[in-house]
């Protein structure tokens, strides 16, 4: 675990946790909560370390091992054991820097564009799931406010959706027919574009695959069952960017895509 090997630098340097951060300049709780996993530390706090620990040709290797950990699995038992608000709020970082969002899903409305209504349902159920605590409103409210960056000129967001994705009944029949118009009204923004797999679209050369956010082109975010997968290597990436462009290829957009919507929103009513 690089917590353990870098207390262990620590150790043998003969500092204590505060005299670390004391001389790295940072807040007396940094260096324990880096190595309990609490926090995760930078290439430059690795190299402070290090640094001030006199063991500078260390954080080569140790920076390479920050690089797998990010790709780690984190089951959601860990990402949510105090509740789904901070679970939220760890990603915020990763939208505010991401400038390009390619995002494609097969089960849901992607966050970026979801109502509070369709949140509010689809964490409620997570919470009675998982068995966590009720912080459904502020987890909600955390969401919602992480929007603000689909209207931001600077940023792009490609999204492609299964058909099926307008037909699976999240939060019932009004929440839906809310969630769908504003999908409607979202498609027009000039950061958004929308795209559709009809249900009839020949899927022999890209069948659906697991939902998947694309950010810039550094990593992937893969939402599981069991947990949370990022994916950081470049070839891997490359890999999902590919995907993402097939399936883009095979959705329809535009009006037609919004057709698609509209014929969703009239269903409700069937």
């Amino acid at each position: 675990m690089l917590g353990t090997r870098l207390r262990e630098i620590r150790v043998d340097a003969g500092l204590t946790g505060r005299g670390l951060a004391a001389l790295a300049g940072w807040h007396s709780s940094k260096v324990s909560k880096i190595e309990h996993a609490k926090q995760a530390p930078t290439p430059d706090d690795i190299k402070a370390w290090c640094q001030h620990c006199g063991a500078p040709a260390e954080a080569p290797e140790l920076i390479a091992s920050l690089r797998a950990v990010e790709g780690m699995f984190v089951d959601w038992r860990r990402m949510e054991r105090t509740g789904l608000k901070l679970a939220q709020e760890s990603v915020n970082p990763l939208w505010e820097r991401t400038r390009r969002f390619r995002i494609y899903s097969g089960w849901l409305i992607p966050g970026p564009i979801q109502t509070g209504g369709y949140i509010s349902a689809l964490l409620t159920s997570i919470m009675a799931r998982r068995d966590l605590p009720d912080d459904i409103e502020a987890a909600t409210q955390v969401r919602i406010e992480r929007q603000h960056v689909v209207r931001q000129p600077h940023r792009k967001f490609a999204i492609i959706l299964e058909e099926s994705v307008l037909r699976f009944r999240i939060g019932g029949v009004d929440t839906m027919a809310a969630q769908l118009g504003h999908l409607l009204t979202i498609s027009t923004l000039p950061t958004v574009s929308v795209g559709v797999i009809p249900l009839d679209a020949n899927r022999s050369a890209i069948w659906p695959t697991e939902g998947f956010f694309i950010y810039d082109d550094e990593q992937v975010a893969v939402e599981l069952v069991s947990g949370y997968l990022t994916i950081t290597q470049p070839r891997e990436v490359a890999m999902y960017a590919d995907t993402f462009s097939m399936f883009s290829k095979q959705a329809v957009h535009g009006a037609a895509a919004r057709q698609l919507i509209a014929t969703a929103i009239n269903a409700l009513d069937s």
